[in-house]
């Protein structure tokens, strides 16, 4: 009866010992998401994901742990944004471009608007998203926005004007096919991994993209003069969102660290890609490629012959009963207030 009332005793002590730390364990909760980005995991934009992921590690003290899925291997590029509503993977990195139509509002973002970088466009597209709130994202949490610097146009032989870029066939593809049909040039759709072959071969006569693709895949090797079209300079803007119901999980403390992370990640994103750019400008420059500046004047025709691609769109969103104007007016206004020193 002794030993029976001492093994009692000796396993309520040992449960009472146990308890605090079966509550520190139910506390100290691990949360294991995934996240899926479409660039390889060499490029700039996707280290800065790895980073993040990390960063967001860090500062909770290993409480959220992100395991990163690059190149697209987790979901498609176009696949990226359902993949996150549809929870085959938590959190999600890739273009809205890839989803024409999907997103009209976050179109805006990518007219030609006459993005001067990088940083600037990336800055623009993250406050257009908080300020004009689209519906178009209510089934993901946004976490950032962010976008590359201008797409310019890379060609063969020298452009220095409407004139001399009539009738050249230009890989393009979304909205910068618009703009190189409005300035005259025959635009050609095409992926980013065939055209190096097609102006080796002279399929096209030149490409519009942004400058970073020069070095990134080797484009300089096979063009010979880029035309620095700043006032028509369109970006791509690029979402990273995350599923909802994994969000609402996640204990308020934790969001608003992520939150903190988010605000500081945008303008590195903005920073990359400029750092790209120069990168891409300074190795074409390596090559004897030409970098040819338009006029003042010749900038402002060229301005002035993409305005009916911004109207037509401002025009179509409002037919789908959206503010379209607004979009627009908001896009300006922000770039006008990141330009300011």
């Amino acid at each position: 009866m002794k030993r029976l009332l001492f093994l009692s005793l000796v396993l309520v002590f040992g449960a009472a010992c146990l308890m605090p730390g079966l509550a520190s364990a139910a506390e100290a909760k691990t949360f294991n998401l995934t996240y899926s980005i479409f660039f390889p995991p060499t490029h700039g934009q996707c280290k800065a994901g790895v980073e993040w992921a990390q960063e967001v590690e860090k500062r909770t003290n290993g409480a959220v742990k992100i395991t990163v899925f690059p190149g697209g291997t987790l979901t498609k590029a176009d696949q990226c944004y359902d993949g996150v509503v549809n929870g085959i993977s938590d959190i999600g990195m890739s273009c809205f471009a890839y989803n024409r139509g999907r997103f009209p509002l976050m179109e805006a973002v990518d007219l030609p608007m006459g993005y001067p970088n990088g940083q600037i466009a990336t800055r623009v597209a993250d406050g257009f998203a908080k300020t004009m709130a689209p519906k178009e994202l209510d089934d993901v949490k946004v976490l950032y926005i962010h976008a590359h610097g201008p797409g310019l146009l890379h060609t063969q032989k020298p452009v220095a004007t409407m004139e001399d870029l009539k009738g050249m066939k230009i890989r393009s593809t979304g909205l910068s096919a618009k703009v190189v049909e409005a300035l005259g040039g025959v635009p050609v759709a095409m992926p980013q991994p065939e055209t190096y072959e097609s102006l080796q071969k002279g399929v096209v006569d030149g490409t519009f993209t942004p400058i970073e693709t020069l070095k990134g895949w080797r484009q300089a090797e096979v063009v010979r003069s880029t035309t620095d079209s700043f006032s028509v300079g369109y970006t791509t803007s690029m979402y990273v969102v995350m599923n909802k119901s994994k969000w609402n999980a996640l204990p308020a403390d934790i969001q608003k660290t992520i939150e903190e992370i988010n605000s500081e990640w945008v303008d590195r994103h903005g920073k990359i890609w400029d750092d790209l750019d120069i990168e891409g400008r300074n190795y074409t420059q390596s090559l004897g490629n030409a970098i040819i500046p338009l006029t003042e004047a010749e900038s402002k025709r060229w301005a002035e012959r993409v305005q009916p691609i911004i109207d037509q769109y401002a025009n179509a969103q409002k037919e789908k009963g959206l503010d379209g104007d607004k979009a627009v007016t908001t896009i300006r206004a922000l770039i006008e207030k990141y330009q300011k020193p």
